[in-house]
């Protein structure tokens, strides 16, 4: 692909000033670093473009030579560039001193005071499992776990009498050591001080300069009625203490729910299933159910129910705020498998007449849910 003129390539003017040219290169370097379009080759090639035009422009004697013989005038000049000093472009800080400029510090490139990064620390995971009944109806479990605390030796300054921290000498404070290569400018954390952006002379005894301990804890978590599998409640501060007094992060404790026996669970709804006779669901009955939390509840079996129907016992569900859900019992009638020789002339004589269908018709699918 042919080269495009190192103006337009800049969007300047021919007597565009070296201020000028530097100002738009900041702002193409910005928009087109690797940095920020990891990845993307047609950010790659503009910002080698706009790099080799600059390296170009803002050398007097090689713009000079550009502007009276073309490409040809600056070849074995340094034409193509090769990354322009960082150092001049963007001060010692290279591109990272940009992003702290508009940005405030972000972007990625970290800086440090000297006297350390404060951060939250980090968030832990505790994974219980309870009963189904304690699920529905809320508990308190006592968990015992491990995390970072603030060192009560040094007070999380990780130094023997408090003091001593400096600024790193390698990176300066800044955490990233900087390399160029070729176009490039590529930031790695400082192996020196390993991010933090000061090295301790004397560290405490105790933590070995990172200024927490670990430690066991025991407490006590509430379990809200109607918690459901798989979710989570927070325990605020009771994470990892933060490095240099940061505050500490959160326990998260994940909730595994047991598989009741009986009983199962759909929103706020429970379900069971109980098993009647052949003459409760032809004649209708008064049959007692125990509810999860132990009670007994009368429940009348209308005459003629057909096996699989479900019968409703309101506000004996899962706990919702105020109210309750609704508890379901699914009724099977129970076929016997050994009758005795009275029970089967009964069956014969109900047979007869009552009648029976030697050929029955398929049941619509539209009838299916009621059965």
């Amino acid at each position: 692909m042919a080269k495009r003129d190192y103006y337009e390539v800049l969007g300047v003017q021919k007597n565009a000033s070296k201020e000028e040219i530097k100002k738009v290169y900041r702002k193409l370097a910005l928009q087109y670093h690797p940095d920020q379009n990891p990845g993307d080759k047609q950010a790659e090639e503009k910002f080698k473009e706009a790099a080799e035009a600059f390296s170009v422009l803002s050398d007097d004697q090689k713009r000079a030579a550009y502007d009276q013989f073309g490409f040809s005038g600056v070849e074995g000049m340094g034409g193509a560039g090769g990354a322009q000093d960082w150092s001049e472009m963007f001060g010692e800080g290279g591109l990272g001193s940009i992003f702290e400029s508009l940005f405030g510090g972000g972007g990625g490139f970290r800086r440090s005071s000297g006297s350390g990064n404060v951060r939250q620390g980090a968030n832990l995971r505790y994974d219980i499992e309870i009963p189904f009944k304690d699920a529905v109806f809320g508990t308190k479990v006592e968990i015992q776990f491990s995390h970072s605390e603030s060192c009560t030796t040094c007070k999380g300054a990780g130094t023997t009498d408090g003091s001593g921290k400096k600024t790193c000498p390698l990176c300066r404070g800044s955490g990233q050591v900087r390399h160029s290569q070729g176009f490039f400018s590529v930031a790695t954390t400082c192996h020196q001080c390993h991010g933090d952006g000061y090295v301790i002379d004397k560290p405490c005894n105790d933590c070995g300069g990172s200024g927490t301990q670990k430690k066991r804890q025991k407490i006590m978590v509430t379990i809200p009625a109607g918690v459901e599998n798989g979710k989570r409640v927070v325990i605020p501060k009771q994470g990892d203490a933060g490095p240099n007094g940061g505050p500490a992060g959160d326990l998260y404790v994940f909730i595994r729910v047991k598989q009741h026996e009986f009983f199962e669970r759909q929103s706020h709804d429970l379900y069971c299933a109980v098993p009647i006779s052949i003459s409760q669901a032809a004649l209708g009955a008064d049959i007692q159910v125990t509810t999860l939390d132990n009670k007994k509840i009368k429940v009348k079996v209308p005459a003629g129910i057909q096996s699989g129907k479900l019968l409703r016992i309101r506000d004996e569900g899962v706990p919702s705020g105020s109210q309750r859900g609704s508890m379901y019992i699914k009724l099977i009638v129970k076929i016997p498998e050994k009758l005795s020789k009275r029970g089967k002339e009964i069956l014969e004589e109900l047979s007869k007449t009552e009648g029976q269908e030697d050929n029955p018709k398929p049941i619509p699918l539209s009838q299916l849910s009621d059965i």
